[in-house]
């Protein structure tokens, strides 16, 4: 049976679908793009009493600087209004921070060969959350088209056990164990995660804003000029260092 959108969803459809028309969203590259980003996170964890307070007032962590780590930031009349960050693996980079606490679940399927997108550091700024309700929505419609891009086996999510709920809801995300404490955070988090693929229809019918094109998705994640390397296809800034691409999904011309 098609599910049935409520009158608040239709609105929050609307506000979100037109304040996504006014984003800017950034692949954080720059030290002083990432500083901010780092800053904006570090107020909004502290707000929650997520990390005590430290000296640099920054968050950051070595995973920001793994070769398989897209960082965003969305700006709304040149202003960082909201931030995530996620890792996508391969064989080449098989590393995601979910790793550290939930390598027992993750490993096998890593080993595997499966594909696991795992996003995290979803922040926004306070002010602007609350004067545009849809913000969340516009940042995390970045995981979607990355789910979808890289046709991700495991699209994760690692949060709090009050926020499952919202996770729940709105990606049919599904807890895989109990909270488990994290290094860094003051409070446990819970491992969810759900195919693209098995929850794609009901989703895109409940938030079309989700809706992406493929030329879209291949903007954001292929965000590297392509070069050649001993035969091997890499990705690199121009006359700098280069990366492995993971592989996305079969390209799709028709947006879905």
């Amino acid at each position: 049976m098609a599910s049935i959108i409520s009158a608040a969803e239709a609105t929050l459809a609307e506000r979100t679908a037109h304040l996504l028309d006014r984003v800017d969203i950034r692949l954080a590259d720059t030290d002083e793009e990432r500083e901010d980003i780092y800053r904006l996170r570090y107020e909004a964890y502290l707000r929650e009493g997520a990390i005590g307070a430290n000296a640099h007032k920054m968050l950051h962590d070595h995973y920001d600087e793994l070769d398989n780590t897209w960082i965003f930031g969305l700006y709304l009349d040149d202003v960082l209004a909201s931030s995530i960050r996620m890792h996508v693996t391969s064989e080449e980079h098989p590393v995601v921070p979910g790793l550290k606490v939930f390598g027992d679940f993750l490993e096998p399927e890593i080993r595997a060969g499966k594909t696991v997108l795992d996003p995290t550091r979803f922040v926004t700024d306070h002010q602007m959350s609350r004067q545009y309700p849809g913000l969340a929505y516009v940042t995390l419609r970045l995981c979607w088209m990355a789910a979808e891009y890289f046709d991700a086996d495991h699209f994760l999510a690692t949060v709090r056990a009050e926020h499952q709920a919202f996770y729940r809801r709105t990606f049919g995300h599904r807890p895989i164990c109990e909270p488990r404490p994290y290094p860094s955070l003051t409070k446990p988090i819970t491992l969810m995660s759900v195919q693209h693929e098995e929850v794609a229809g009901g989703v895109l019918r409940r938030y079309p804003f989700f809706r992406s094109t493929f030329f879209e998705r291949r903007m954001m994640f292929e965000r590297f000029v392509p070069v050649t390397m001993g035969g091997r296809i890499t990705a690199g800034r121009p006359g700098g260092a280069s990366r492995p691409v993971p592989a996305p999904a079969q390209a799709e011309l028709q947006t879905n």
